[in-house]
């Protein structure tokens, strides 16, 4: 029997709703801001070796799929997103230059990181990063690098694809955290109305279900948690060898 869990870096968690209070509202101050409501989970693979990791933050969603497929590969994954959580970008990230400097922010540490120790080389991950920049005109920021998928649904709209994956035919890597290459990662924008939801998923989620599959349910469920257990129940009769892990946000703002 097939065995998931739930795992978030709890360290790094940060859950911030706006609640009413008794008296008037501060003059100035909006009775509620623009914000993601978001549910994630890891679904485990049965190979064993644990290579997937995620954060979820206040306006931050991070996730990385270590490559390898051995111990090495969870701790490339860490090492990426413990970068993003020191750099902060949900607070610095107005321009795509921010993006970018973040992503190879995680990609000096995992070098660094395998030239301090020989007996690790092989410090690869893939890197999905999600920016909810909530300005006058909210948009999600995005960085990618590897090969799991962003989406973004508009309401009552068919999920859209953002991104593109930097392998072929369950090839190696072409672009990854932590190679020896120049990084040059895909960023983007994308603006958000209220009722949106976007999602990010690592390659084990693409390979249980399928592109099509995973294009319908993602549009399913009145909320990112309601999506997310339909989803889970799909990839648990799929039984997946790869690590699966799913974050779907809804964008509110009352």
């Amino acid at each position: 029997m097939t065995f998931f869990s739930i795992s978030i870096l709890l360290g790094c968690l940060s859950v911030m709703a706006v609640r009413g209070r008794r008296g008037g509202w501060p003059p100035g101050m909006p009775a509620a801001r623009p914000r993601l409501v978001t549910a994630g989970g890891t679904y485990d693979g049965s190979h064993g070796h644990p290579s997937d990791a995620y954060v979820v933050q206040e306006r931050l969603i991070a996730l990385a799929d270590g490559q390898g497929g051995t111990e090495v590969a969870h701790t490339a994954a860490a090492l990426a997103l413990g970068a993003v959580v020191s750099a902060r970008p949900q607070h610095a990230a107005r321009r795509d230059e921010d993006m970018d400097e973040c992503a190879q922010s995680a990609h000096r540490a995992l070098r660094r990181a395998a030239l301090r120790t020989p007996s690790k080389p092989g410090l690869v991950t893939t890197l999905d990063l999600l920016v909810l920049d909530a300005g006058e005109t909210p948009c999600l920021r995005y960085a990618h690098v590897g090969n799991g998928v962003i989406w973004h649904c508009s309401k009552g709209g068919k999920p859209q694809q953002l991104t593109t994956s930097h392998s072929f035919d369950d090839g190696p890597l072409l672009r990854g955290i932590g190679l020896a290459s120049t990084l040059n990662p895909e960023i983007g924008s994308v603006p958000l109305r209220p009722g949106d939801r976007v999602a990010v998923v690592t390659d084990g989620v693409v390979k249980a279900l399928g592109i099509h599959r995973l294009t319908e349910l993602l549009a399913v469920g009145p909320s990112a948690a309601a999506c997310l257990d339909r989803l889970y129940d799909e990839i648990s009769a799929a039984a997946p060898k790869d690590d699966s892990t799913i974050v779907v946000a809804d964008f509110v703002t009352a």
